[in-house]
């Protein structure tokens, strides 16, 4: 699948009637098991991101290179569409038009623009917001940079849990205004937040996560929530698979005696041997 049919494909999906949760994908291994699980959509999100290339927390030390590099990685490796978090664009509006540009290369599906100030201020004790007119400098760059049109182009907002719902709904509004595809939002907490939000806006809606109370698919469709997001579990999960692996090994298990390690046929699968060999055959063997 083309880069472009992928990004019909999640095109399609925020222009569709439900809600779905994406596959959290990092690398190769992750976005291949998604695909294979049936996913619709991945995620690569920039904590994953953070953990799976520099084993760092969520601070903004990844850079673009490392980000898109990742990305390639990936998209080689499978055909599932992939949502990107692109940050902050990795600088100012020019950043921001250089970002798209790469990750777009990379493969990426669409990628999110946020206005959070990253890195975080010296001596700020909790997030804080670019201004208003900076954030739409930097999603009109973002437009501006794509190459493809098809590449969906978030923009993305924080305001609720860190300023108010109000001015979540105005920056939701000029993003809007400014022609990107539709609307990410994190720290939604309450459906009555959400429902004022779906009421003043009219771009599909990915949400960046949601308590229990609101995860009912059919409300959340009924608000035109297209994504949501359900963290990034399987990084977690794969950190404490190969910790407990290591722990075993170095108190003196067996390799036989490990618990929890896939089949020769997940790994098979996982590896695309069939596919391999069979390239071998075509490619190497004489008179193939």
């Amino acid at each position: 699948m083309t880069f472009h049919a992928r990004r019909e494909v999640l095109r399609t999906i925020l222009t569709g009637e439900r809600c779905i949760h994406p596959g959290s994908v990092y690398d190769a291994i992750s976005i291949r098991i998604a695909e294979d699980l049936g996913f619709e959509l991945g995620m690569f999100g920039g904590s994953a991101a953070s953990l799976a290339v520099l084993g760092d927390p969520d601070i903004a030390l990844i850079t673009l290179t490392e980000l898109a590099d990742q990305m390639r990685r990936m998209s080689r490796a499978a055909t599932l569409p992939v949502l990107v978090d692109a940050d902050h664009g990795y600088g100012n509006a020019m950043n921001v038009r250089r970002t798209v540009q790469e990750l777009e290369a990379a493969g990426a599906a669409g990628l999110t623009i946020e206005d959070t100030l990253l890195p975080q201020a010296f001596g700020a004790a909790k997030p804080q917001l670019i201004s208003l007119a900076e954030g739409i400098g930097k999603v009109k760059a973002a437009l501006e940079g794509r190459g493809d049109p098809a590449l969906v182009i978030l923009g993305r907002t924080g305001a609720v849990s860190v300023t108010s719902l109000d001015d979540a709904i105005a920056r939701a509004r000029a993003y809007e205004v400014c022609g990107v595809d539709g609307l990410f939002f994190t720290g939604i907490t309450a459906r009555d937040q959400l429902d004022a939000i779906a009421a003043a806006t009219t771009l599909p809606i990915v949400l960046g996560g949601a308590p229990e109370h609101m995860s009912d698919l059919g409300y959340l469709a009924a608000r035109r929530v297209r994504v949501a997001l359900q963290g990034h579990a399987p990084i977690a999960a794969a950190t404490q698979a190969v910790y407990e692996t290591l722990k075993a090994l170095r108190g003196g298990a067996a390799p036989k005696q490990l618990k929890g390690l896939p089949s020769a046929e997940l790994t098979a699968q996982v590896m695309r041997e069939a596919e391999v060999k069979r390239r071998l055959r075509v490619y190497l063997e004489p008179g193939s």
